[in-house]
């Protein structure tokens, strides 16, 4: 691994070891909004919301400027632990997750609201349809003549005929920065419109279940790599 990368590893898993925690507090308060929403006024749960969405927001960003670094480690993430890794599309949770929480966290959607959920899935579905056949492509060019020569010297040049920056390479890992992006966004998206169709109360709901699943998944992971220790 290159310096840079090793740097950029240390730096994140810096960050998301702070961003965790931060986490479990929000889940503490979203666990206490949902339990006594009734009694909490709707611009206090919106704030709430705004809050989560905007923690949410900085992970993305954070995790932008190391796939700019060095956009394999987002697809082999070093900082999550192999049962977190078997969950990731496009490194990073499937949008069309969303939906699977709603149906568990929420049980009180209006016959509008059911129908612009329904609207948004298939939306998301034709969406992630277009990012798996983007990154087909761009995992079938791994099998060009070009990059295979360029991969197996390691991205060295050859008498200064090639180098990392040669602009097949480039454009290799280009297109993966950009499927990260592209996927991320989805990602970012579909937790927006989501909550805009949802009412305040509902987004607590559904925001708890996020926060429980991606919390419990972490745990379970480290309790696994912990029991293979032992």
């Amino acid at each position: 691994m290159r310096s840079g990368s090793r740097t950029g590893t240390a730096s994140f898993e810096a960050f998301l070891e702070g961003w965790l925690v931060r986490q479990q507090h929000y889940l503490d308060e979203l666990l206490s909004a949902r339990q006594h929403c009734h009694e909490i006024r709707d611009e206090d749960l919106k704030d709430l919301v705004c809050r989560i969405l905007a923690h949410y927001q900085e992970y993305y960003e954070e995790k932008s400027i190391i796939a700019q670094r060095d956009v394999f480690l987002v697809f082999s993430p070093t900082w999550f632990t192999s049962f977190e890794r078997t969950f990731l599309w496009i490194a990073g949770f499937k949008p069309g997750l969303a939906f699977r929480l709603i149906s568990n966290s929420v049980d009180d959607l209006s016959e509008d609201q059911h129908q612009r959920m329904n609207r948004l899935m298939e939306k998301t579905k034709v969406e992630e349809r277009a990012l798996n056949h983007e990154l087909a492509k761009i995992q079938e060019s791994v099998a060009a003549p070009p990059l295979l020569e360029i991969l197996g010297r390691g991205g060295r040049s050859i008498n200064g005929e090639i180098s990392e920056e040669d602009n097949v390479f480039a454009a290799w890992r280009s297109a993966l920065e950009s499927a990260v992006a592209n996927a991320d966004a989805l990602r970012t998206n579909t937790a927006v419109k989501v909550v805009e169709i949802l009412s305040p109360a509902q987004s607590v709901r559904f925001l708890a279940a996020v926060s429980e699943l991606q919390l419990r998944i972490r745990s379970w992971g480290l309790q696994r790599e912990a029991e293979a220790q032992e």
